[in-house]
């Protein structure tokens, strides 16, 4: 799974699961107040699934019948399973040719479901039978409908535990068995599940017809997936490989409004499954490849033979630019990835998660790579390790893998730390060892668990056995086991060049006494080398002249301290860095910065010289980090002349060295790279040098282009000269723009619309969006909480925002995923203060506990408010006596 908020074009956190609304715990018995809270008991276990579902998408509600066959290890009156918010009208056991009644009880908001039977069941084989109906979801949980056009959808999301909200299950990873699906649905609907389907027939009355599909392999529940509504489709086949003799089937399915651009994602899918069965040396392991887009999925998931992606990731036309393919090449084979590594061997439970994203992380970005080298796509790997840094240095955080007890705890696993963490760990871990050995071990390990499931301990086996090499396989487990990551110090002692190991921690934040083992792969001038730092201390051999690098290609998930004299002839070289290591020399020195460790003179001096950069990051990385000092009020308000002055002097030449024309392909005969670095240029030559000229001009566009005139804007800056024209026209241009997303068709428009309506939001503005974020229905969950979260990045809006987010708290977390209720948690995060971060604590923990959800997530936010908090007191006069004293 790979989680975005589109409609800020933001990473964030992974795709929603399990509902936040708490569903009245029907028992309250004490005998039913004893129940599971993480694995069920291991009375029963599931050996095959019979569904049949009644998927009518105008309707509110769907219908079910559910068999499920089991074993019974030993006799039992009673049996907990799991089911949510199911109106259950029916529940027996078939066993030996007798019908036996159970008595159906929820006993938990989560899920957890309690049979008890009007008889006992004896040990052996038996079948549990269900029929009920529930409520569809409004949001990308469980099954859920969308309006569009007028016209109704119905998709699904189970990852993590909501697979238990459209039928009876026994809702772990750990349970693999075979499903066969029947889904009923309106005539003239398209209808899809994992397997191809087998036939279709007309019901008697000629309203629904039904879809009967093909068993599947083993699978687990959280990978099931359903598509009904009037898509439109297109077809093809990705040819025959080494790995795979005969043709793979594949479509792709999309809104009617999106009917226009289903081409690319049809002829670019074909390449990318191609390069991943030459990466596993296999065939794609399922007979069939659907691909799904849906309004509402704040990311993707890799259902077995399905996958459902947000619009926006999966649906491209002919203007999209370089971004959007970069997201398309890394997510589409992020999710395809895990059709083996996840699918094919699934994790044995949720705390082995990492197996899964960490893995297709790594993949997503390496295979992105394969299919369209002149995207760059690889170097975002490098800066979402980075970012995930920030997280990973707080006190209050978890280690990549970690024990996963409770149901509540599952979402927890769905982080930063996973994701951009784990997959740079993977990433150093291959390249110290090499990419043959490393794939060989991936191999090894599907060939050892073929359609069945596996442990962590597992795959370190299997890893070693091919690579044999126990340093590396050391080195990962003291990353994956362990909290927080090492800087490394590098000093010059006696002619020799020495590496000091510590955990890195910023200002006012104390760290433990940690050691990793560390392949630490460095450049001295023109040598390189690779070198396993498993003690505190070490020496790296003789001095070697040049400058250093201690990061070699950036793929090292750790940072470095050098001494001013180092420092100073790394930056020098910043101009003609390779894109890797410019982003690492980078991060380890702003992040010197944050430990109170460096001065703010040389992050501005740093960041003119990057600016020279032929990589798009590396150019403009120094100025988004000098933004978020303004951002976090570093920058005194009687110094913004002077702040607006020096980003206009670094990033202004290279755009006029550019040029820039708003127009839809004006610039099309560029390389992807340099068209990158333009918008980028432009974001930060409009807000934050506010270049009057340039915002000029992207006002004038965007006006054009609100008039009817789409060839006014490029989509690389749509976003971007709609927030201009916001910021700039005040309330009426947000309730127009407002209104215009509201009733269009266009998924691209409507996100970048949303993202754009609170830009420069003043208390007016956010008075007038109070009085729709609840009560517009045309608002879809994933956009209430963008709107909020713009709301609370607005300094002169944040404060009001804040007072309405704590007084409905409750109302904004009811119907929410799992992973956007943990998002709602972090809304305060803009915050820059102690102070602040004990009133976020006072307002808000009461209900972040009752809710069940996001502790974490609340945890880590008022940690980062409170280190924000003692850096702005420690160098926000520096901050602004360096901006001021900046030729």
């Amino acid at each position: 799974m790979r989680a975005f908020l589109l409609a800020l074009s933001l990473l964030s956190l992974p795709v929603a699961a399990t509902a936040l609304s708490a569903t009245p715990v029907v028992a309250q018995d004490a005998a039913a107040a004893s129940y599971p809270q993480g694995k069920l008991p291991d009375t029963a276990k599931p050996t095959a699934y019979r569904l049949e579902l009644t998927i009518v998408p105008s309707k509110p509600r769907f219908s079910g019948k559910t068999e499920i066959d089991v074993a019974v290890k030993e006799q039992t009156s009673t049996l907990f399973i799991h089911g949510r918010d199911l109106k259950v009208s029916s529940a027996t056991v078939e066993q030996n040719g007798k019908t036996i009644k159970a008595k159906y009880t929820q006993v938990d908001p989560l899920g957890v479901v309690r049979l008890d039977f009007a008889k006992p069941v004896a040990a052996g084989k038996a079948t549990l039978k269900f029929e009920y109906d529930a409520p569809f979801g409004d949001t990308a949980a469980g099954l859920y409908r969308i309006q569009v056009d007028g016209e109704w959808y119905v998709w699904s999301q189970f990852q993590s535990i909501d697979a238990r909200s459209a039928f009876p299950s026994f809702d772990e990873p750990g349970y693999k068995t075979s499903f066969k699906v029947t889904l009923l649905t309106p005539d003239k609907m398209e209808a899809a599940s994992n397997f191809p389907r087998h036939f279709a027939q007309d019901e008697p009355g000629g309203r629904l017809v039904r879809h009967i599909f093909y068993p599947t392999s083993p699978l687990p529940t959280y990978l099931m997936a359903f598509a009904v509504g009037p898509f439109a489709v297109v077809e093809g086949v990705v040819p025959p490989t080494p790995q795979r003799n005969v043709p793979l089937p594949i479509r792709i399915l999309a809104t009617q409004p999106n009917k226009g651009k289903l081409a690319y994602a049809l002829k670019e899918t074909g390449p990318i499954v191609a390069h991943l069965e030459a990466y596993f040396n296999q065939a794609f392991p399922y007979p069939k490849l659907d691909q799904v887009g849906s309004p509402v999925m704040p990311g993707a998931m890799e259902n077995a033979g399905l996958d459902i992606y947000g619009d926006n990731i999966l649906l491209l036309d002919d203007g999209a630019d370089t971004e959007q393919k970069r997201s398309f090449g890394m997510i589409v084979a992020h999710e395809l990835s895990h059709q083996w590594f996840g699918d094919y061997v699934t994790p044995a439970w949720w705390d082995d998660i990492w197996l899964n994203e960490s893995f297709a992380n790594w993949m997503g970005y390496r295979i992105g790579n394969e299919w369209r080298p002149e995207l760059n796509i690889g170097a975002g790997a490098i800066d979402e390790a980075f970012a995930a840094m920030d997280t990973d240095a707080l006190k209050v955080g978890r280690p990549i893998r970690q024990p996963i007890i409770n149901n509540a705890d599952i979402d927890q696993a769905f982080d930063s730390i996973t994701y951009g963490k784990g997959g740079q760990v993977v990433a150093m871990v291959a390249g110290y060892l090499g990419d043959e050995r490393f794939r060989n071990g991936v191999r090894l390990h599907m060939s050892r668990h073929p359609h069945g499931n596996a442990t962590t301990d597992q795959f370190f086996g299997n890893l070693a056995d091919a690579a044999q090499d126990p340093r590396v396989l050391e080195s990962m487990k003291s990353f994956i086991y362990q909290q927080g990551f090492p800087v490394v110090e590098f000093s010059h002692v006696g002619g020799y060049l020495v590496a000091k190991q510590s955990r890195y921690a910023p200002l006012g934040s104390d760290a433990a006494s940690q050691t990793w083992t560390i392949p630490l792969c460095l450049r001295r001038g023109a040598e390189e080398g690779c070198y396993m730092l498993d003690k505190v201390e070490g020496s790296l051999g003789t001095d070697v002249a040049g400058e250093l690098m201690p990061n070699l290609g950036g793929t090292g998930y750790y940072r470095f301290a050098l001494t001013p004299e180092d420092w100073d002839a790394l930056i020098a070289t910043g101009g003609t860095l390779k894109g890797g290591e410019g982003l690492a020399a980078s991060d380890s020195l702003w992040a010197q910065f944050a430990a109170g460790k460096l001065d703010p003179a040389r992050l501005i001096s740093a960041a003119r010289v990057m600016a020279t950069n032929p990589d798009s990051r590396v150019a403009v990385d120094g100025g988004a980090r000098l933004a978020g000092l303004r951002r976090k009020g570093l920058v005194a308000e009687d110094a913004t002349a002077d702040y607006r002055r020096v980003m206009a002097g670094i990033y202004g030449p290279r755009l006029a060295a550019l040029g820039f024309d708003p127009k839809a392909g004006a610039h099309a005969s560029d390389t992807p790279d340099t068209q990158s670095l333009r918008t980028n240029l432009v974001d930060l030559m409009a807000d934050d040098a506010h270049d009057e000229a340039l915002r000029a001009k992207l006002k004038a566009a965007a006006a054009a282009y609100l008039a009817g005139d789409n060839s006014a804007l490029d989509q690389s800056i749509l976003g971007l000269a709609l927030a201009v024209h916001v910021e700039d026209g005040g309330l009426p241009a947000a309730k127009a723009l407002f209104e215009t997303a509201m009733t269009s068709t266009d998924e691209l428009f409507r996100a970048s619309a949303a993202g754009a309506v609170t830009n420069g939001a003043t208390p007016d503005t956010a008075t007038w969006l109070f009085g729709v974020l609840l009560s517009d229905n045309r608002l879809r969950a994933t956009e209430r909480l963008g709107l909020l979260a713009g709301l609370m990045r607005q300094p002169k809006s944040r404060d009001i925002t804040f007072d309405w987010y704590v007084a409905n708290y409750e109302a904004l977390s009811k119907g929410t995923g799992i992973f956007s209720a943990t998002r709602l948690q972090t809304l305060g995060g803009g915050y820059c203060s102690a102070e602040r971060a004990n009133q976020l604590d006072a307002a808000l923990r009461a209900k972040v506990v009752a809710g069940g959800r996001g502790t974490l997530s609340f945890d880590r936010t008022l940690e980062k408010v409170r280190n924000c908090g003692v850096l702005k007191d420690a160098k926000a006069a520096e901050v602004t006596q360096a901006f001021k004293s900046a030729s």
